[in-house]
């Protein structure tokens, strides 16, 4: 097949196209093109710009080997790697990426190179098996998932099965081999063909599994939902895998640059040790604060610091980034403009006025849409005839206060909303393709998950109460019904749900509102200077 005259841009290897735009190539890679250029640590990429996305024959022409194989051999060549080698092997991180900014709407895969010629070469470079037996079955599980669509839950259950009730973090590298091995011969029987051990063919499939994830129904629902436009497509980007699972002094973070339900200044930062990006973002893991990273890694720590006031200097706003370290060294993996409560959009407004980094002009553009009711905020004041005992505590995620029944699936939740009912989604865990659902309920709380989570961070932008990380919450679809904390509660029984504190209520809490004067009176006055 002839490859369209579509544009390939490389990124950290010393040159980049003059043609390069955010609408070519996508915000994401965009946006580490800005921070490859400040200096910041950016692992080496080539991109497949947004044009690849436009069509049937254009996504065809994308996976094939000829439209990028001179261009990843200028990749290779920067990071002293090869995708195939033995000895050097070189994998990749597959992600899309748009010209708008869509959390978790579309497909990552990572770790694509691995495969049993390319372990032994791992194995010598990194000197870690725990790491490339743990990379090895990370990249089946997903393949199979997005490249071949099969239930990710299958892949789960094999890994419940050997590890119990530990966290993957927790196995070694015989049981992370041994669960490797369970996912090839899952991933045999179950699409009838061996998981491909040819590197080229991986990134081949990964690169059109992450461009027809543009057209998957949560995507779709998206762009429909935020009036985005869906001839715009999404570039896919080639990028160097740096591994937070190489140990403990290796990890995977996401954060905002300020507190994006209230706009108070300061890192806001989930960080998880010895794990891989998705396990933060995915809402399958409960991750930790900063503390932890700067207690045991200080350097990496204060090097995060420095180069997150560095993007919010250059790009003039609130960031939400990822990063990984490895070994102690930071890399920089995505920064965007974070999404925000419409509190903490007034209060980052002024607040950067205040500072230097907008004019009055910007600030009051960034916050004309802002009425005083959405600035206002409910508050848990009291329990009618009873103590204000909570059930359980969370993770606060998305500020706000909703009260509602328990509702355990879509099904539920479209059949109580159809009746007019206000309704709390509970789930294990919160995936994205639960936000469509979401978008009909009042709230969200999950029993796994971190508060930068994709579905965390869809809840803020829809000004959903959210709570995450609620280890007293048991969830039995068996019988419908849950445990928080010491009590049972059938579907359909109400809970208040604070997403200010974290704290969950059983029944209707009383409830008052409150009003923010003094950023009200801040806010007035920019807008008096433009009257």
């Amino acid at each position: 097949m002839r490859a369209p005259a579509h544009p390939l841009f490389l990124i950290g290897c010393g040159t980049t196209s003059q043609d390069a735009s955010a609408q070519t190539l996508g915000f994401k890679a965009w946006n580490l093109l800005q921070m490859a250029d400040m200096g910041l640590p950016v692992p080496p990429c080539l991109v497949l710009g947004t044009p690849w996305c436009q069509d049937a024959t254009s996504r065809a022409a994308a996976a094939q080997p000829g439209t990028w194989r001179a261009a990843l051999s200028a990749l290779e060549r920067r990071t002293g790697l090869q995708l195939g080698h033995r000895r050097r092997p070189l994998l990749l991180s597959v992600r899309s990426g748009a010209a708008v900014s869509m959390p978790g709407m579309m497909e990552t895969l990572l770790n694509v190179g691995l495969c049993d010629a390319t372990v032994p070469g791992l194995l010598s470079r990194t000197g870690n098996p725990r790491l490339v037996w743990d990379a090895y079955r990370r990249l089946v599980a997903t393949f199979g998932e997005v490249v071949g669509g099969l239930d990710p839950h299958l892949f789960e259950a094999q890994t419940e099965a050997l590890a119990g009730a530990r966290p993957t973090q927790d196995l070694d590298f015989t049981e992370l081999r041994t669960l490797t091995q369970s996912h090839l011969a899952l991933y045999r029987e179950q699409l009838g063909t061996p998981f491909p051990q040819d590197p080229e063919a991986q990134l081949a499939q990964a690169i059109s599994a992450v461009l027809r994830s543009w057209d998957a129904p949560k995507a779709a629902s998206y762009r429909a939902a935020h009036g985005i436009a869906d001839d715009i497509g999404t570039a896919v980007t080639l990028q160097t895998m740096v591994f937070g699972n190489a140990g403990g002094r290796s990890g995977a973070g996401v954060g905002f640059t300020r507190n994006p339900s209230t706009g108070e200044p300061g890192l806001w930062v989930d960080f998880l040790f010895n794990a891989q990006g998705e396990d933060v973002v995915s809402g399958r893991q409960s991750a930790h604060g900063h503390a932890r990273l700067a207690a045991i890694l200080p350097l990496a720590w204060q090097q995060l610091c420095d180069a997150t006031a560095r993007l919010e200097e250059s790009l003039r706003d609130m960031q939400d980034f990822e990063f990984t370290v490895q070994d102690g060294e930071l890399w920089m993996l995505q920064t965007r403009s974070g999404k925000r409560s419409p509190l903490a959009t007034a209060r980052i407004a002024l607040d950067m006025l205040d500072e230097g980094r907008i004019t009055a002009q910007e600030a009051a553009s960034r916050t004309a849409h802002l009425t005083e009711a959405m600035l206002q905020s409910t508050r848990v004041v009291g329990q009618a005839g009873a103590p204000l005992n909570p059930l359980a505590c969370g993770v606060a995620a998305s500020p706000g206060v909703v009260i509602g029944e328990i509702a355990l699936d879509e099904a539920r939740v479209q059949a109580r909303q159809h009746a007019g009912v206000d309704l709390i989604l509970v789930r294990p865990e919160a995936d994205t393709s639960d936000i469509a659902t979401l978008q009909q309920a009042g709230g969200l709380l999950t029993q796994r998950g971190a508060r930068t989570s994709h579905a965390a961070v869809v809840a803020r932008q829809l000004g959903k109460a959210c709570v995450v990380g609620c280890g007293d919450l048991r969830i039995d679809l068996a019988t419908r019904s849950v445990t928080l904390g010491a009590q049972r509660l059938a579907e359909g029984d109400v809970l208040t749900l604070d997403g200010h504190t974290g704290r969950v209520y059983v029944g209707a809490a009383r409830t008052e509102v409150e009003v923010p004067h003094a950023l009200l009176e801040r806010l007035q006055a920019l807008r008096s200077q433009g009257a």
